[in-house]
């Protein structure tokens, strides 16, 4: 089966856009993560539903992957297809109405190039994106947010490619946006870009709010070693950095992988951490907290593969 989806893929892709055994920890923040099976590059939508039917048609397991800034894959890797959207689909148009302007993006456009595309323009109310590792598609569908500010505060729709292949637009209302979560989490569609409305504000004041956001978080945040980004969901009426803190668990490490120091939300590669390690000290450190406070850490990062 896996040749004939093979030499059926080729067939929709062109040269280079399909590759076999790809280390994922090539693709992720966190730089680890064992092969993917098939690792698929579309350049349009057109490829893009292709290489979903595809997938549906051979019951092939797939994952769409931005930026690789929030997952924690598998030493084993994934047997399916990892699907990339990224620099491909990084555009975005501008277009002014009245007393606002409304700012379409693609999904794989990085949501700090695109918060400083809006700067630029001296609009106001996309600052809290500027240090945000991922992709728009990822930001939307988990309603990413910092400082803050987040993706619902600005966006107006999103434009989908539902599971089986179908595109249609829900808007804002539709979208179900709460913390980190939105429908998309729920029915796995895939935001193919979205749509923002912003209005005009002053560009000193916006460029000083993003450089005090960018300085407070090479200040507070490990940026020196790779981490798929905050580790844990916020429990209600707690910080979870805190309260890993307080358990005691700072620097806290399972082999290669280690509660950071600078920052105890985080969870840091210091060297060659596997996601088996990463998963034990994930697990270790809920146990302390819940333990200690009751109070119940669940994790902010997406496990991709088999645990």
């Amino acid at each position: 089966m896996y040749r004939e989806f093979k030499n059926e893929l080729c067939n929709k892709l062109k040269e280079g856009q399909l590759k076999e055994a790809e280390p994922m920890k090539r693709h992720t923040t966190f730089r680890i993560g064992g092969p993917a099976r098939f690792y698929a590059v579309p350049k349009t939508e057109e490829e893009l539903t292709a290489v979903i039917q595809m997938c549906r048609q051979y019951q092939m397991p797939f994952f769409i992957l931005g930026n690789g800034s929030n997952l924690l894959v598998s030493d084993e890797g994934f047997d399916g297809v990892i699907i990339e959207i990224k620099e491909q689909f990084a555009y975005y148009t501008v277009e002014e109405k009245e007393d606002r302007t409304f700012v379409t993006a693609g999904a794989g456009i990085l949501l700090s190039r695109l918060a400083s595309e809006v700067a630029k323009r001296s609009l106001k109310g996309f600052e809290f994106a500027s240090g945000i590792p991922g992709t728009l598609g990822g930001a939307v569908a988990m309603n990413a947010g910092a400082y803050g500010g987040e993706i619902k505060d600005c966006i107006v729709s999103a434009k989908i490619l539902t599971r089986d292949g179908c595109v249609k637009v829900l808007y804002k209302e539709d979208l179900e946006l709460g913390y980190r979560k939105s429908i998309i989490t729920r029915t796995a569609d895939i935001v193919l870009e979205a749509a923002f409305a912003f209005e005009k504000g002053n560009e000193e004041e916006i460029h000083a709010q993003m450089k005090d956001f960018n300085r407070r978080r090479r200040e507070k945040q490990p940026l020196e070693y790779p981490s798929a980004g905050s580790t844990f969901k916020r429990p209600e009426g707690y910080f979870a950095g805190k309260l890993i803190m307080d358990a005691g668990l700072r620097g806290f490490r399972v082999g290669d992988v280690m509660v950071s120091e600078k920052h105890c939300g985080f969870v840091v590669n210091v060297g060659n951490g596997t996601a088996t390690q990463v998963k034990e000290l994930i697990e270790q450190v809920s146990l302390k907290v819940e333990n200690q406070f009751g109070v119940r850490l669940e994790p902010e990062v997406r496990f991709v593969g088999r645990f």
